[in-house]
């Protein structure tokens, strides 16, 4: 299958849109609504017989770890999102080494099973992470999203970036390249998230058939929080992150179901070579 699909799991109150409000000291005051939220994203995934890899907070994992068991019995690739969801290159390499390290070990304990795989929050991805996720035993790193219009995402510079989503960036580790959509020699964002809420269906489709008739993979994302309409509204944000987070959080279901209907999906797991071996504890 040439569609690959991935769920970033953190809470609502979790997202870096928020932080400006919410700080990281404050987030067991809030409400959680991550649970009912992936259950709902279980449900649907059953239905279309579609499995995904889900990206999995450490925050989450210890607060949840019944949840993270549930999604990992169900047949779905369990993956690192480090644990406190902080920007990457905010993070010296000691910090950056004992937030992925203690979230790889607490998912690896509560599944039974290896974690192979990494996401960093906000794609905020640096050439010193790649060097620390390779000596951490991970297999591949699916963070890079080399685009245009965003202020967040982070950069490799010292490793060579090729032309294909899925490429060997070290000797047996792996990037996994964020989607995106060209048009006049730019790179425009194609791979879900707020990009899937905002742009027609009918075009949003139309350029992923686009995507996967020019490379080899396309990857799509999403977060729990984007199918719950009903979460608190946080009012004193920046403008541009309000309507990062809010718009259209309403048609985040219709739309994927309409995704699972039209497009067969993998997990990221089933396409990286190394995994095709025995990769228990």
């Amino acid at each position: 299958m040439k569609a690959l699909l991935s769920v970033d799991v953190e809470d609502w109150f979790q997202v870096e849109n928020l932080k400006q409000a919410i700080n990281r000291e404050s987030w067991p005051r809030y409400e959680s609504r991550v649970e009912k939220n992936i259950y709902l994203i279980l449900k649907i995934l059953d239905e279309r017989n579609t499995k995904a890899t889900f990206f999995v907070l450490g925050w989450i994992a210890e607060k949840h770890p019944g949840l993270i068991k549930q999604i990992y019995s169900q047949g779905h690739e369990i993956a690192c999102h480090g644990y406190n969801h902080e920007l990457v290159y905010s993070l010296s390499s000691d910090k950056f080494y004992e937030d992925v390290s203690s979230a790889k070990n607490l998912l690896e304990d509560i599944i039974g099973d290896r974690i192979i795989g990494y996401r960093a929050p906000n794609f905020s991805i640096t050439d010193s992470a790649i060097e620390i996720l390779s000596s951490l035993d991970f297999k591949y790193d699916s963070s890079l999203f080399p685009i245009i219009l965003h202020n967040r995402y982070g950069k490799l510079k010292n490793f060579p970036v090729k032309n294909a989503s899925v490429f060997e960036i070290k000797k047996n580790f792996f990037q996994v390249e964020l989607s995106y959509y060209e048009l006049l020699n730019l790179k425009l964002p194609w791979a879900g998230g707020f990009y899937f809420r905002f742009i027609p269906y009918y075009i949003f489709n139309k350029g992923i058939n686009s995507i996967l008739n020019k490379k080899d993979y396309y990857l799509f994302y999403i977060h729990p929080w984007e199918f719950d309409p009903w979460q608190p509204r946080i009012k004193n944000i920046k403008l541009n992150y309000r309507l990062r987070h809010y718009t259209n959080l309403h048609k985040t279901e219709y739309k994927f179901k309409r995704l699972l209907q039209d497009f067969r999906f993998s997990p990221i797991r089933d396409i990286i070579p190394p995994i095709k071996e025995n990769l228990k504890l």
